[in-house]
């Protein structure tokens, strides 16, 4: 019998008094979990490497074990390497990508101060909303969707404002576009403004350089480039940004995410603040150890090539690119929907007859766009063959005429 079907029985002794009575449930036939294996090419999460698993079934340690001490030690050191930076302040926060955000936020912004913030999607929309609920002067630069930030319009907001803190989001994943970071970091440094990066779409994928994009704030997630599951949010502070924060006038709004509590159980003197997640920090250190052996710039090529293939299989079937070509994120890639077809019903399809996962637009996008991820593990040239081989069976049956794509994509695989 379906589970779903089973109904709770009450039982009272007192029918004037429901709330002292017993609540007893039928017998129920839970089988032992087993959910389907997919093919993971939304834009995150991505699928696990065998090693991340394996250390997901680690024995359990305690939070205040001197072993654990040494992995969160390690996990740190791997941090400031897949992050490019020096910073002390360096660890993750016990949440997924959206916490990583709000910690990010309201640690370095308190009630009057002024806020610019970079908005080129869904994603940079959010920081709109945790800077006002801290209680900021909010004053988005906004482009549109597809476009990377205007630097002429940023420089504008800039003078005019003068804000203390700039946000913006690195790989926006509504969109498919790359941020000119490099860029934007000179000229809030130079405004003497502290700059806060979102790169949960692209920390372990294209390449983050907090130290030489002279960010001062930059989180990120667990479940995307890092491939490893959601539940962290890796985070470095700049120490200017430390220094900031610790001469506040007012305490951070958050007391869970005051990140001066949490260096205080990282680094020193290890005080509690919260139970610490020890098989997702496992998770979190063999994921990273994974990208220390592979290596930035190799791992960047990876996901820049696999990205490119499946730009020209996606093109040779005649669909069109959503993103700008100048500022395309190789972790996302971005296409419009051909005229004509069901949004939904393709990646039912591609859900229930090939088991594989990607997602569509957002906001006024929805049923438009497809999004696309390549992400770390998953990010595999048999992927992407796979994915438009499956694209183009499902795309026919549908009546839709469109050529192949896979020998596009197939040549600049084995070219590279």
């Amino acid at each position: 019998m379906d589970p779903a079907s089973y109904q709770p029985t009450r039982q009272s002794g007192n029918p004037t008094e429901p709330s002292m009575g017993r609540i007893e449930f039928e017998p129920r036939n839970y089988r032992p979990l087993n959910p389907p294996e997919r093919v993971l090419m939304a834009p995150g999460p991505s699928n696990l490497p065998p090693a991340v698993l394996q250390a997901m079934s680690a024995p359990l340690l305690g939070y205040f074990d001197p072993e654990y001490f040494k992995i969160m030690d390690e996990v740190m050191d791997l941090l400031r390497y897949v992050f490019q930076t020096k910073n002390q302040v360096t660890f993750s926060v016990p949440a997924t990508g959206g916490a990583g955000m709000e910690a990010a936020l309201v640690n370095v912004i308190e009630p009057g101060d002024n806020v610019v913030v970079g908005v080129t999607g869904f994603f940079a929309g959010r920081m709109v909303e945790i800077a006002k609920r801290c209680g900021a002067k909010v004053f988005p630069v906004t482009t549109e969707w597809g476009k990377a930030i205007d630097l002429e319009e940023m420089q504008k907001a800039l003078e005019t404002h003068k804000p203390k803190v700039v946000a913006t989001v690195h790989g926006e994943t509504s969109t498919g576009v790359e941020q000119p970071v490099a860029e934007i970091g000179r000229m809030v440094r130079d405004a003497g403004a502290y700059m806060v990066l979102d790169t949960v779409a692209s920390l372990g994928g294209p390449q983050v350089k907090v130290d030489e994009w002279l960010v001062d704030v930059c989180y990120s997630g667990s479940q995307k480039c890092l491939s490893a599951p959601p539940g962290l949010a890796p985070i470095t502070f700049s120490d200017r940004a430390v220094q900031m924060i610790r001469s506040r006038k007012t305490p951070v709004q958050s007391w869970y995410f005051d990140i001066t509590m949490h260096e205080r159980y990282w680094i020193d003197p290890r005080v509690y603040h919260h139970t610490g997640p020890a098989l997702m920090v496992f998770a979190l250190r063999e994921a990273l150890r994974l990208v220390y052996e592979e290596g930035l710039e190799a791992r960047e090529r990876r996901h820049q090539v696999t990205s490119d293939a499946l730009v020209a299989g996606l093109t040779a079937m005649g669909l069109k690119m959503f993103a700008d070509p100048a500022h395309r994120l190789s972790s996302v890639t971005s296409v419009w929907i051909p005229d004509g077809v069901d949004d939904m019903k393709i990646r039912r399809g591609l859900l229930n007859k090939f088991n594989i996962e990607i997602t569509g637009g957002l906001g006024d996008f929805k049923g438009k766009m497809w999004r696309i991820g390549l992400m770390g593990y998953s990010c595999k040239a048999s992927n992407v063959l796979l994915f438009l081989a499956a694209l183009e069976t499902l795309l026919r049956a549908e009546g839709v005429s469109v050529p192949s794509g896979i020998q596009a994509a197939g040549e600049i695989i084995t070219k590279a």
